[in-house]
This record gives structure tokens, sequence and C-alpha cells, in this order.
């Protein structure tokens, strides 16, 4: 059974899709496709949780990225991570799902 979960957004690796401040709906073991907005952790930071983008599937999870290559400490940085859940939609201050990258 999949729970969900509110979670927000710190810091401005995920502009333009997502800022700072934004409250999304994140839905755990929901399965992740390649341009999926997910929750991610790090081995190497444990108890940090961030919301990346899915890129590609790699031993040891996924590579993610920010979109904002500028703000983002992703695995450019820290190597692949593990997702915890996939970004289900935007609840606050713009209502409304987000879409895919290819």
């Amino acid at each position: 059974m999949s729970r969900w979960r509110r979670v927000a957004v710190r810091g401005p690796s995920m502009s333009p899709a997502l800022s700072d401040g934004d409250v999304v709906i994140v839905r755990f073991g929901a399965p992740v496709a390649a341009g999926d907005v997910v929750l991610v952790r790090w081995a190497s930071r444990p108890g940090q949780l961030s919301v990346k983008r899915a890129v590609r599937e790699e031993a040891g999870g996924w590579w993610v990225e920010g979109d904002n290559p500028f703000g983002s400490t992703d695995s450019r940085t820290l190597g692949p991570a593990m997702v915890d859940a996939v970004v289900r939609a935007r609840m606050w201050p713009r209502p409304g799902t987000l879409r895919r990258r290819r």
C-alpha cells in the first residue's frame, strides 16, 4: 500500500518547475520513470531529503539532477540517490500537476 505525504520544497534547485516554499504531494511506493520529480536521499547525507528530477536508473540508485544546474547539489556531486517517493502534484501556491520531462 502506498502512502501520501506533503513536502515543502526548500532552495532554488528545482526552479523554474518548483520554487522555494512550494508544497507538493508525494507518493511513496510509486513507480519511478525518467523525467519524474522525486523525493530522494543519499547514503552520504543520512537524514537529508531532497526534491530532484530523475534522469536515469543506475547501479546504486537513480541519477537525479535539479532543474537549476547553477543552484543544485545533486548526483553531479553526490552520485546516485535512493528514490523514496514520486511528486504527484503541487498543492501550494499554484495547485496543479507537474510535467514529466523527457
